[in-house]
């Protein structure tokens, strides 16, 4: 699995969970999703990914968007 795919995967499951405990446990968790979305946003403009920088240190083979 690429970096994209698991940067990808990894922003996915934090905004089910984020939606998820934002419905279940207090309203507040939807600043979760946003976080996510907004730094996915900024990473489309800057490739700059903080996830992508730790994959890549720990060794994942980097895909097309972040070499």
């Amino acid at each position: 699995m690429s970096i994209d795919r698991v940067v990808m995967a990894f922003a996915g499951i934090m905004v089910l969970v984020g939606v998820a405990l934002a419905h279940y446990v207090h309203p507040y968790w939807i600043a979760l999703p946003i976080f996510v979305g907004l730094n996915m946003f900024q990473a489309s403009f800057t490739g700059f990914c903080p996830l992508a920088i730790i994959l890549k240190k720990l060794g994942v083979k980097p895909g097309q968007a972040f070499n």
